[in-house]
């Protein structure tokens, strides 16, 4: 009995192995699928590009994956699905090939995981793979390795076939107004005492440069010091790019580089309705903001004066008395006007009015620090085909650049 359960099994696997396989309709190599990542990323993945466009359809410069083939029916119907990985989710694309004979190409959002983007802080590579289906039948397959950057990696500029493509309004996607953290700050600038609303352009001009300097007091209050940290690991030599800090690793580092600082003040400044918005010249970016609703005043802010004073730092090295010692008073004393100096030092002025009076002399200071070079540059900030001199508009980018986090 058990011999002859064998002899049968045996012989149903032989007659399965027997049976001729189904010839594939179309041929690959007619079809000539192709799938591949846009050249001009040169291979990089970079999340703060994909999350601050998430919610804007990408147009075909900025792409991020193209794939091509030639029809190989009338209607034909073709469905290519990538499958998962640890960046994104399965996607299927599908669409109707009109015509036998005819190339095209169309350019698929992948589904990608926002959430891992957002938590992305180490470099890696990940591999893709997209499967191309013609009526149901799989035709072809293309695998795509690349490597992914940091989310803090913000490319400036990329280059490809000798032309250069600026990025650099990728700035907006650092700034977060909708950061939760800020309604705490917002409540500790009122609890200073340097304004008593914070209302954006209800009051007039006075009262928005008021507020601006409220936010002032808090960075200076906060102790947030200039660091110029902004290398990355980027292997790609037509990359230029920069390491920028979020709204809440400046708040926690205490950290900034002229960028960073930018993007701190701005989300605050957007947070309280004011309309920020970011110079950036070779080398350097500074903060303005526009004093009245119309847009037509502008006034400037160089953030990075935040670091000239530390004020926890003076705050720790008070005597019992609540005074300075010589050597830190004689680093701040160039900031006071001679009768300010004249008070604080005969005991008619307490720490906490030195610092106030320190504030309004470093605001003044901020305030003007970038006039000329602003001056002198009007022009080219003016001109939209410029890449070297750029003026960010938070609000009017907001209508295609949205907070990474």
């Amino acid at each position: 009995m058990k011999k002859n359960v064998i002899l049968l099994l045996t012989l149903c696997l032989l007659a399965a192995g027997c049976q001729p396989r189904r010839a594939k309709l179309f041929d690959p190599k007619q079809v000539g699928f192709s799938a591949e990542y846009n050249p001009l990323f040169d291979g990089q993945i970079y999340p703060s590009f994909i999350l601050g466009l998430n919610n804007t359809d990408f147009n075909d410069q900025f792409s991020v994956f193209n794939i091509s083939l030639t029809s190989p029916a009338d209607n034909a119907v073709l469905r290519v699905v990538v499958d998962s990985s640890a960046l994104n989710y399965v996607t299927i694309f599908q669409e109707i090939l009109p015509h036998r004979g005819d190339q095209y190409t169309f350019h698929p959002n992948v589904k990608w995981k926002y959430d891992v983007l957002r938590r992305m802080r180490q470099p890696g590579s990940v591999d893709l793979t997209f499967t191309c289906y013609i009526n149901d039948e799989e035709v072809d397959l293309k695998n795509i390795r690349l490597n992914y950057r940091t989310v803090n990696e913000c490319p400036l500029s990329l280059q490809h076939n000798g032309q250069t493509e600026d990025f650099r309004w990728l700035f907006a996607a650092y700034v977060n107004e909708d950061h939760p953290q800020i309604e705490q700050i917002l409540t500790d600038i009122l609890d200073q005492g340097v304004v008593t609303r914070l209302n954006g352009y209800q009051s007039g001009e006075k009262a928005v440069k008021e507020q601006v300097f409220a936010v002032w007091y808090y960075a200076l209050s906060r102790g947030i010091t200039y660091s110029s940290i902004s290398c990355t690991s980027n292997p790609s030599s037509r990359a230029n790019v920069q390491h920028i800090r979020f709204f809440d690793e400046v708040w926690g580092t205490r950290q900034a580089n002229c960028v960073d600082a930018c993007v701190f003040f701005a989300s605050i400044l957007r947070k309280i309705g004011l309309k920020p918005v970011i110079f950036v010249e070779p080398c350097h970016a500074y903060l303005g903001y526009y004093t009245d609703k119309n847009r037509k005043q502008i006034a400037l802010l160089e953030t990075t004066i935040t670091a000239w004073v530390n004020f926890p730092d003076l705050e720790r090295s008070l005597d019992a008395e609540g005074r300075l010692p010589e050597e830190k008073y004689d680093k701040i004393k160039r900031y006071l006007s001679d009768g300010e100096a004249e008070q604080y030092e005969s005991g008619n002025m307490s720490f906490e009015q030195l610092k106030l009076a320190l504030a309004r002399s470093l605001f003044d200071k901020a305030t003007e620090y970038d006039r000329e070079t602003y001056t002198a540059n009007k022009a080219h900030f003016a001109d939209p085909t410029s890449i070297i001199y750029q003026q960010l508009d938070i609000e009017l980018l907001r209508k295609t650049v949205q907070p990474i986090n």
